[in-house]
């Protein structure tokens, strides 16, 4: 599986990508710009993203603009929607309309931080990203 994370914070950065690096091969980047860049090469490599988690508060862009881009940049591929990049999106806000906003332009799921592995392990599952163990 292939995994980004774009997060602005250090220490969530490390800790995700220690998370995650058992499921798959992680790429990090720490702002808007980046992340875009990021899913831009991939998807011009016809090799996208199959998980993409989001920081909400990103400097430069922000993490429900980078939403929005990316699912206009898969919609212009004519990416069928089982071949979309999942996009779970992390925030330490406890702002529902943030979320409902990402939920509303097409993110697949929300984790607020800190992050609790064993309901992020369930996520992965629901999303069909992990198999049962």
């Amino acid at each position: 599986m292939r995994i980004l994370i774009a997060e602005d914070d250090l220490s969530s950065r490390k800790f995700l990508f220690k998370f995650l690096s058992k499921y798959g091969e992680c790429d990090l980047v720490v702002d808007g710009l980046e992340a875009l860049d990021a899913v831009l090469i991939s998807l011009k490599d016809n090799n996208p993203y199959n998980l993409i988690c989001l920081d909400i508060m990103m400097p430069k862009v922000d993490g429900v603009k980078v939403l929005k881009h990316i699912k206009d940049l898969e919609t212009q591929k004519g990416m069928l929607p089982e071949k979309r990049s999942k996009i779970i999106m992390t925030t330490a806000l406890a702002e529902a309309q943030h979320v409902q906003n990402a939920f509303k332009i097409g993110c697949d799921a929300y984790a607020a931080k800190p992050i609790d592995t064993n309901k992020f392990i369930e996520v992965l599952r629901k999303l069909q990203l992990i198999e049962n163990e």
